[in-house]
């Protein structure tokens, strides 16, 4: 389940479904919410959250391979939501309250910024134990974000970075107690609504360009 709702000039997406998995329903909410924020008129700024332990597990693998109508087109439409959050013309802040893997962890990653819990909770690219190789969006994605020896190392090791390893590593900007992932995103995202949302698009363009075009959105 996808709730959407705004505090002022700032839209809070919280996913609130156990581990928060991808499968067909929760990116086609997922997506929708996303273009609510983008049709919105005037300043804003959005902020993501999950609930419990977990931010997101990434894809619904079970629910994937039993196949059916409804996975058709599913992956690409993953590559569409963080391309749309990657290039969102306002700024966007991910409140990982807990743990972040595999597309979880794109996803949280594909935002302007990340506040991370500190004491609990891994941020982790574990596709290498998996033996599911990293599509090409995937790792654009994380790559246009984090520096080149995180990436290699998240990506050759599928280390599980803890907030204040993810921050020394430079995939998060900020790990602080539980209680205070949302407020200090909430409050980073009011102070950043009022930028220009098409000179931030065009930045973001300038920015994250192969990414964008890779998960299709430019």
């Amino acid at each position: 389940m996808v709730e959407l709702e705004r505090d002022g000039d700032v839209w809070v997406l919280t996913m609130d479904d156990g581990e928060n998995r991808f499968n067909r329903s929760s990116i086609d909410e997922l997506i929708d919410a996303v273009l609510t924020v983008a049709a919105s008129d005037g300043p804003c700024a959005l902020v993501t959250t999950g609930s419990g332990k977990f931010y997101s597990n990434g894809l619904d693998l079970d629910w994937l391979m039993a196949g059916g109508p409804a996975t058709e087109g599913f992956i690409d439409d993953v590559y569409r939501l963080f391309g749309l959050v990657l290039g969102l013309d306002c700024y966007t802040v991910a409140a990982v309250n807990g743990h972040a893997f595999a597309g979880g962890g794109m996803l949280a990653v594909a935002h302007d910024v990340v506040v991370m819990r500190a004491d609990r909770g891994y941020w982790c690219l574990p596709e290498v134990d998996l033996g599911l190789p990293l599509a090409v969006p995937m790792f654009e994605v994380v790559a246009s974000k984090v520096p080149k020896a995180t990436m290699a190392e998240a990506a050759l090791t599928g280390r599980r970075y803890s907030g204040p390893e993810a921050v020394a590593a430079g995939i998060v900007a900020a790990a602080v107690p539980a209680d205070d992932v949302l407020p200090q995103a909430m409050a980073l995202a009011a102070s950043m609504a009022g930028k220009s949302r098409s000179v931030l698009a065009e930045h973001k363009r300038l920015l994250h360009g192969p990414a964008l075009a890779a998960c299709g959105v430019l």
